[in-house]
């Protein structure tokens, strides 16, 4: 079964889309993307991928800064019975968009322990709500790597995900593994 977003897309795509766009300091697609996935009733899940930007792509300690938006959101919405501090999100796009980028988080893991990647599909799926259809954007071809199963299709290799993704990063900060890139 695969999931979708309001606008009809795959939820992983989007997913995807929403972490390749920031690395690429792409705040505008990153923003729409963001706001796609709060209309569409993932919240929660939108929270946990910024987080998780936070610490695989971004360099110095900004995770504390997006935690803390994300404070503010929920306090916001205490209460509340329509969502409400949807700027909160926008403010953590802007900040991960434009922040300096570095992959030795993620590198130390994954090259150095070999550990797994990226999220599950059951926690994925724990987070998904809701389905609409309305207008939509073309996602950008770099969206599709071997997270996502279009991705695999095409034959899209951790490879070539490592190596394009560091190419991708954007502003960037020097990092540990840059030689083996």
């Amino acid at each position: 079964m695969q999931y979708l977003t309001k606008r009809g897309y795959a939820l992983l795509d989007v997913a995807s889309a929403l972490q390749k766009s920031i690395r690429r300091g792409d705040a505008k697609l990153a923003g729409y993307i963001a706001q796609e996935l709060v209309a569409s009733g993932y919240v929660e899940y939108v929270w946990k991928r910024l987080l998780t930007i936070s610490a695989e792509d971004c360099h110095g300690i900004i995770t504390q800064e997006i935690k803390a938006l994300h404070e503010s959101f929920v306090l916001v919405n205490k209460g509340k019975k329509e969502l409400k501090g949807r700027i909160f999100v926008s403010k953590a796009v802007l900040i991960l968009a434009h922040a300096l980028k570095s992959r030795d988080a993620d590198h130390l893991q994954c090259l150095m322990y070999d550990q797994k990647l990226g999220i599950t599909d059951e926690e994925i799926e724990a987070e998904i709500r809701g389905l609409d259809r309305l207008e939509k954007v073309e996602l950008p071809e770099y969206t599709y790597d071997v997270h996502t199963r279009n991705g695999r299709i095409a034959g899209k290799t951790k490879e070539m995900f490592f190596r394009e993704e560091q190419q991708g990063l954007s502003p960037k900060a020097p990092g540990l593994f840059d030689n083996l890139l």
